[in-house]
């Protein structure tokens, strides 16, 4: 039977930049696409499918605090238009789980430049879809 104290609480979660905690950060989401090739074999009609690659994308969602990610990764436009790439570091931890999860994104990448975004009587946030190019977990939850 599952041991509802084990199940993770998301509070806990931290994003870190070269170092800098982002406690900016309410949500994070890193996820590999697995691409595949579909394969017609003979002697069958079920279709096969290969491997033929991965993408790894996610999303950083937070409060709006300042303009160092406008300027950070708005340095793509400058004469050289040398892409902003960093690593990340997500972390999931709760002190009543089983453990925690530490997973680095390597070849972080940014899509979009968020200039701003504002309504009236709310809280500013910013939404930062990426793109990565590796990942290694770096911690394990155990398994019980």
């Amino acid at each position: 039977m599952l041991d509802e104290r084990t199940v993770i609480n998301g509070s806990y979660g931290e994003v870190w930049s070269e170092g800098t905690w982002l406690t900016n950060v309410t949500s994070a989401e890193a996820v590999i696409e697995i691409g595949k090739e579909e394969i017609s074999r003979a002697g069958t009609r079920w279709v096969g499918h290969k491997v033929t690659s991965v993408t790894g994308s996610g999303t950083l969602s937070g409060y709006k605090v300042n303009t160092a990610w406008i300027e950070k990764v708005a340095s793509v436009l400058s004469n050289r238009g040398t892409p902003f790439v960093t690593e990340l570091i997500i972390k999931l931890d709760d002190p009543e789980s089983l453990g925690a999860m530490r997973a680095r994104l390597s070849g972080v990448s940014f899509d979009r430049i968020d200039i701003a975004n504002y309504e009236v009587g709310s809280l500013v946030e910013e939404e930062l879809p990426f793109t990565f190019s590796g990942f290694e977990l770096l911690d394990r939850i155990p398994t019980a």
